[in-house]
């Protein structure tokens, strides 16, 4: 027939009169045939490697799509509860704030309040009192399901410490949230120690990224934030999945973040490379200070008040005349008002003192929160009373300030850099680079979380 190529059986197989040309060519393709079929017919016998988040890449195709739908699932149901944990705690904030700033007497209730939070966390709160630095050490060195309770107890304790004025921040409850809600999904979806490890590594992504409204920040902070000198890449597909879903899951409850632009930028110059950079070493050892202020005097606390409940006590009592006495109302809370303020005037190198002093003090004396937020207030007014001895802009280094610094206290300099690309646009990338690198090459080994472990030294001689 015309237009068909002739065919010719051979040993039981049938073969196109052009395999009969070239001898050898008929072998290969019979070869190649038995090795497809016998592939096909082995491929249920293949079973999953004991780490099911690193699947090799020569399992068969059905076996990896199904530990990747699996995956896929699990950090999906981190982003679900660390985002809405996340949109909760934001919209009870907001309350305590407001109430607070319309009844300025609350602060008379602080050490109250303080002294309602301590014996709580002294009678049920012990195994979570660590707070960010469990999450740290079980990443480490993975031991015990992080307790539930962690999640109530922190949002409770953050928004009483709110509500009754003092200095603290939100950062610390959100990753909490985030790592305890993820750390309880392995109970129900047994994971292995690496397994278990990215998830907690998620939910810590996925409760800075929701609430700050920084994915890539949230990411990539998860992987930076457990060793100086090395960075978890291992784990940065499942922590920047559940940062960009959870950031979606708060907007969708209605949370708002706030975020700014800067307008025209100087050219990056002899002058303002050398300028940044100065204010950069300057952000290093503010946030180097805070962390070994808050560290030293909370040890101090701890060994001269054994009993913990009178320690916010009476260290909300000194908090509450201390503001009464000078004034310093302005130092309460998150300091969202000190931040707002750096970019639109002039600020004296007191206002970042006064937010250094009262945030230090809180949290060394037992109040609940987290530093980050009250980092970016003292960072932002530190950066706009340097615009007085620096050729930058008084709202650039405002914007820088307010990531160098806590790029320095948490030893954090690629994340703080998308921190700032997220908040204030992509134009700041450069210059807020170069300001993290300089804080963090001079803010020392020592962070505010403890269980951060050095891995390798931030500078080398020979």
């Amino acid at each position: 027939m015309a237009g068909r190529v002739p065919r010719f059986a051979g040993k039981g197989k049938i073969w196109p009169a052009a395999a009969c040309v070239c001898p050898a060519s008929a072998l290969g393709c019979y070869t190649l045939r038995r090795q497809i079929w016998r592939f096909l017919i082995d491929l249920p016998a293949c079973r999953a490697p004991p780490d099911a988040m690193n699947v090799d890449f020569f399992l068969p195709w059905f076996t990896r799509l199904r530990h990747a739908a699996s995956v896929g699932l699990l950090i999906a149901l981190v982003a679900l509860l660390a985002g809405s944990a996340s949109a909760l705690f934001l919209a009870a904030l907001d309350w305590a704030t407001t109430v607070r700033v319309a009844h300025p007497w609350l602060l008379a209730g602080l050490p109250l309040a303080g002294f309602a939070v301590g014996w709580v966390y002294w009678r049920v709160g012990q195994p979570v009192e660590a707070g960010n630095n469990l999450l740290i050490d079980e990443i480490h060195d993975p031991k015990n399901t992080i307790p539930l309770r962690m999640a109530p107890l922190i949002l409770a304790a953050t928004v009483i410490s709110h509500l009754f004025g003092a200095s603290v921040g939100r950062e610390g409850t959100a990753v909490q949230m985030g790592g305890a809600l993820a750390d309880q999904l392995n109970r129900l979806w047994p994971q292995d120690a690496a397994g278990r490890q990215r998830v907690l590594m998620a939910g810590i992504s996925a409760g800075f990224a929701s609430v700050f409204g920084t994915p890539l920040a949230g990411a990539v902070f998860a992987l930076e934030v457990l060793a100086i000198g090395r960075l978890r890449v291992d784990a940065l597909l499942p922590c920047l999945l559940a940062a960009m879903l959870a950031d979606q899951v708060c907007l969708a409850w209605g949370a708002q973040h706030a975020h700014r632009a800067l307008g025209a930028l100087p050219a990056l110059s002899a002058s303002s490379l050398i300028a940044v950079l100065a204010a950069g070493a300057l952000f290093g050892l503010a946030g180097r200070s805070f962390a070994w202020a808050t560290h030293s005097l909370g040890r101090q606390f701890k060994t001269r008040i054994s009993y913990p409940p009178l320690r916010p006590l009476l260290g909300g009592a000194l908090f509450a005349v201390t503001v009464w006495a000078l004034g310093g109302e302005r130092f309460q809370g998150l300091g969202v008002n000190l931040i707002d303020a750096a970019f639109v005037g002039q600020l004296g190198p007191g206002e970042a003192l006064g937010k250094w002093a009262a945030t230090v003090w809180s949290l060394a004396c037992g109040f609940k929160g987290g530093e980050v937020t009250p980092l970016f207030a003292i960072g932002a007014t530190l950066g706009n009373a340097l615009a007085a001895l620096l050729p930058l802009p008084a709202p650039l280094l405002a914007a820088l300030g307010l990531a160098a610094v806590f790029a320095g206290a948490a030893n954090t300099p690629l994340a703080c850099t998308l921190l700032a690309i997220e908040l204030f646009g992509g134009g700041i990338g450069l210059f807020a680079a170069l300001a993290c690198a300089a804080s963090y090459a001079c803010s020392g080994h020592q962070g505010i979380y403890r269980a951060q472990r050095l891995e390798a030294p931030k500078h080398r001689l020979g």
